[in-house]
């Protein structure tokens, strides 16, 4: 098992969480989320806890967001289909 400090920003104040992974797969996972939400608060200087509380968002907003993720998943699942295809999988 491994362990990982993963830091917090539910508020403006950071904490600190130690936690301990059996399964390297989900420990991978856990990093990507922590890089993407990195990455929105880079660009958008908030975070999702501070939209949302902040108002900068509704739930209409939200909805739109994930029908347009939802959108551009079927787009990359059908191109890596049509990948295999041309490789001859």
């Amino acid at each position: 098992m491994s362990d990982r400090e993963i830091m917090n920003a539910k508020t403006a104040d950071w904490t600190r969480k130690l936690v301990t992974f059996r399964d390297p797969v989900v420990e991978n996972v856990c990093d990507k989320f922590i890089q993407r939400s990195d990455i929105g608060f880079k660009k958008y200087g908030r975070t999702l806890h501070t939209e949302r509380t902040g108002g900068h968002k509704d739930l209409a907003g939200y909805l739109n967001d994930i029908q347009e993720e939802l959108m551009d998943a079927i787009l990359y699942i059908q191109a890596a289909r049509e990948e295999l295809e041309d490789n001859g999988s």
